[in-house]
């Protein structure tokens, strides 16, 4: 199957994300996605970008041949996400704004990146894809 997706949260990330850079070298790309987390009031993503662009990205993704693995970061809920000290808003390689962000991850870096306003795009989605 080409597409591998992980899973994490802000309290389990650091594992999981050395899982995925420990086989990065296997795909053809690499993401990360970075997610609201569902409001479990109505099993929805409580970010109205989130559920625009989350369908979209999976298409393009599961309609790709070549191996890609995916890694959902889960953000937490609106009050954690706020925090101006969310530890994703101020690490160094993230530096999250908003959410949904997908990140191209290649050779231990960002190598390009479509935050909220543009991560339900297709032609944005398959040129980071791509790699143009």
């Amino acid at each position: 199957m080409p597409l591998k997706v992980l899973e994490a949260t802000v309290s389990n990330f650091d594992g999981v994300f050395e899982k995925f850079r420990s086989e990065t070298s296997h795909n053809k790309a690499n993401l990360i996605l970075f997610l609201a987390d569902n409001d479990p009031a109505t099993s929805l993503s409580w970010c109205p970008d989130c559920v625009r662009a989350e369908p979209v990205i999976y298409k393009k993704l599961e309609a790709s041949p070549d191996d890609i693995a995916l890694l959902k970061a889960y953000v937490g809920d609106r009050p954690t996400w706020r925090n101006p000290q969310h530890p994703w808003r101020v690490d160094s390689s993230f530096k999250l704004t908003g959410v949904p962000t997908l990140i191209r991850w290649e050779n231990d870096v960002v190598k390009g990146r479509l935050e909220d306003h543009e991560a339900h795009l297709e032609n944005k989605i398959e040129a980071l894809l791509s790699d143009k």
